[in-house]
């Protein structure tokens, strides 16, 4: 999409990286995407092409086999770019796998299990997912009900969890149970689990209503023996280490929902100048040009706002009350988005062959999940009373 303003948080050196980004999408991503779609899922193939790009785990330190760049505006850089590709499946399941799953590794992983899985993480051999959300718990975390019980040398975890992207994939994911379920929040604790453990198993991707590439699933535990070693932290603190980086979590879904909307709308504007109504082009009608004109005005002030909460956030200082109303406005924007360019293409708009047809369907779950946008207004309200 046509920027309207300059954008300077990016150097030269961010530009080639996202040129880099652009050609490894439109090689490897876009061209499998229906395939992808058919499957529930994306290929483990692309994993590993990504790996062996280096697009996986760029943050991780050089010892464990990482570039070490901690500026996170390159994980953004990724982001925005595989939303820019209209292929919403690829651009939820890899960043989250980056910059939502990978973290809790790097911040409360053991040094065993660092040089275990950081090298499988950043090939793309070990695909990340984490789970938090159960069938009765969704955005009352404190209310799951799976468990963790001390055994002396290992715990053995009970329960479910539902809703879980990139879950049918995983080889290693991040999940919350309960070690004390009388003390609440402060009783939940995050441990690994590996795939292949006895009594770890995982439902079929669900039929979503978007989302389609995406391998959203249930998974189970029955009696699951962990290892010590893969408790993360300390024991009773894990509500708020996913508190302290579900932060991050928000603006990643934040770019996602504004790079996606850039895309449904550039889609927009070339159908426009194409599509042919009484005699011209219907981008020759006041009522599309200035509705276009709203939502090129509305992405570019929701831009404008994303690329300062980047740029916040990289000099660690993007508060969770500014991440939740980055989360909140631009997912909401995204579905606007979404359901006026649907209308620009009239009965095309609803094919599925149409970008912005699966931009309608994939955009919806944008508000529900990393917190809901209603939770989002409650964070954010809790700033503005103080």
């Amino acid at each position: 999409m046509q920027n309207f303003i300059p954008r300077k948080i990016y150097t030269e050196e961010h530009d080639m990286y996202r040129q880099a980004v652009r050609d490894f999408a439109q090689k490897e991503i876009t061209p499998h995407n229906a395939e992808w779609e058919r499957n529930h899922m994306v290929s483990r193939e692309s994993w590993l092409k990504l790996g062996e790009a280096g697009f996986l785990g760029i943050q991780v330190p050089e010892v464990y086999g990482g570039l070490g760049i901690e500026d996170f505006r390159y994980n953004m850089i990724f982001t925005e770019e595989l939303g820019h590709t209209g292929c919403a499946g690829p651009a939820v399941g890899y960043p989250l796998h980056n910059d939502i799953v990978l973290p809790y590794i790097l911040h409360y992983g053991t040094e065993d299990v660092k040089r275990k899985w950081l090298p499988k993480i950043i090939s793309g051999e070990a695909i990340l997912a984490v789970a938090m959300t159960e069938p009765g718990a969704g955005s009352d975390l404190q209310g799951m009900c799976a468990t963790a019980v001390d055994k002396g040398d290992h715990y053995v975890v009970n329960g479910s969890k539902t809703f879980i992207t990139n879950g049918y994939l995983c080889d290693l994911a991040v999940v919350a149970f309960k070690t004390n379920p009388a003390l609440g929040a402060k009783g939940i604790s995050l441990f690994l689990v590996e795939a292949g453990m006895k009594g770890f198993s995982k439902g079929k991707p669900f039929d979503k209503v978007g989302l389609h590439a995406q391998d959203t699933c249930e998974l189970f535990f029955d009696n699951v023996e962990i290892p010590k070693t893969h408790l993360l932290g300390e024991e009773g603190k894990g509500f708020g280490y996913l508190m302290t980086e579900l932060a991050q979590e928000r603006l990643v879904v934040a770019q996602s929902a504004i790079s996606l909307s850039e895309a449904y709308l550039e889609a927009t504007i070339d159908y426009t100048k194409q599509r042919q109504a009484f005699g011209k082009p219907i981008s020759e009608f006041q009522n599309t040009r200035y509705k276009l004109a709203e939502l090129a005005t509305e992405i570019t002030m929701g831009r404008v706002f994303m690329d300062y909460c980047v740029e916040l956030h990289n000099e660690g200082k993007c508060d969770s009350a500014t991440a939740s109303m980055a989360k909140y406005k631009l997912t909401d924007l995204q579905c606007k988005v979404a359901d006026e360019c649907v209308q620009l293409h009239g009965g095309y708009g609803y094919m599925w062959e149409y970008l912005v047809g699966r931009g309608f369907a994939d955009a919806r779950v944008q508000r529900i999940y990393a917190g809901t946008n209603e939770i989002m207004k409650e964070l954010i309200s809790r700033k503005v009373m103080a």
